[in-house]
């Protein structure tokens, strides 16, 4: 009989031991940034548009110097855009004869953010938020309507977004050459993470714009996973 107890005991002791090394050695199940800001080193998806505002009918030529693959364009883009742009946001695309509110375009790279300052904003804050960030930094409210429209559904269900506007960390993946040179260029570009919980973060600064002359105004953004 006692010969059965030992066995038994050294039986729970062998499985409580594999349990417990199990646990302490499987792989972490990834976190859904809980903690801080994501990895600087993701693959976007990023999904611009670009208006342009001559002050009088102009032929313009955008080629984009972009540091990935474009899966997108909108009209499509033959080793550049070449339109009629006018005064109102027009566009006629010399290609197809078309007209067109903006250029769009939407492509995948390695990326390496600016995530050392941002908003943590809930879901349902998201409309507010964004009007107001984007108003300030001169959007129009055409423009930041479009861009509301456009990312919101992917924004407000979620219980809180890490956004942050990138400056150069974009700009430098993704170079506009404009021909004629614009006077004065706003290139507003958003990244933003799902979140279940906050996290402390130092707000970022944000710069308003001055509309000068020949204007182009981009609006484009990424969700970081």
């Amino acid at each position: 009989m006692k010969k059965k107890v030992w066995i038994v005991v050294i039986a729970v002791v062998i499985i409580t031991a594999a349990v417990i090394v199990y646990f302490a050695t499987r792989p972490e199940e990834p976190a859904l940034v809980p903690n801080g800001p994501p990895s600087n080193n993701n693959q976007n998806n990023h999904k611009p548009v670009i208006y342009l505002y001559p002050e009088e009918p102009t032929d313009v030529t955008v080629i984009l110097n972009f540091s990935g693959v474009l899966d997108v364009t909108y009209p499509a883009y033959h080793d550049g855009w070449n339109v009629m742009a006018y005064p109102d946001g027009t566009i006629i695309n010399h290609r197809d004869g078309r007209e067109y509110s903006y250029l769009f375009w939407e492509g995948r790279c390695e990326a390496k953010y600016d995530f050392s300052a941002g908003f943590i904003v809930k879901g349902g804050d998201m409309v507010e938020f964004l009007q107001e960030k984007l108003s300030f930094m001169g959007l129009l409210p055409k423009e930041y309507n479009e861009f509301i429209v456009y990312w919101l559904p992917l924004m407000q269900d979620n219980a809180y977004n890490f956004v942050t506007f990138q400056g150069q960390a974009y700009t430098d993946t993704a170079e506009l050459i404009i021909t004629p040179a614009p006077d004065s260029i706003l290139r507003v570009f958003m990244t933003f993470v799902s979140l279940d919980e906050p996290f402390e973060i130092e707000e970022q600064v944000l710069s308003p714009f001055i509309r000068i002359g020949f204007t182009v105004v981009e609006w484009g953004g990424c969700e970081i996973r």
